[in-house]
């Protein structure tokens, strides 16, 4: 479940639209005609965009009576993040063996 998940968020966040409207929502929520302002698509393109991220977790929306407001959903970007640390640690790992892998070669060939 968590790694179907998770394809979603990635494949959502793999268009480069659907990153800017993420990357404006971090300042705070916003009406969808506010998104849709900065770009050069028609009014129901945009809307697309966002009913993918909101049906992979990244933002949640609100309608009050014409009126529907997007904003931020933590939860969906911590899974993304949770990932991206443990692959981060695990080459880090792997980086620090080859160092000191390396070091001790550079020792050993030093002494002899």
């Amino acid at each position: 479940m968590v790694d179907h998940q998770l394809d979603r968020v990635f494949q959502a966040l793999a268009d480069a639209t659907r990153r800017e409207l993420v990357a404006r929502l971090v300042t705070g929520p916003a009406a969808v005609k506010e998104l849709a302002q900065p770009f050069a698509m028609s009014l129901p393109a945009v809307m697309q965009h966002l009913r993918v991220l909101e049906s992979c977790g990244l933002v949640a929306s609100e309608k009050a009576g014409r009126v529907r407001t997007y904003r931020l959903e933590p939860a969906g970007l911590r899974l993304a993040e949770q990932w991206l640390g443990e692959q981060r640690t695990g080459w880090e790992h792997r980086l620090d063996r080859l160092g000191g892998f390396l070091a001790a070669d550079r020792q050993e060939g030093t002494t002899s």
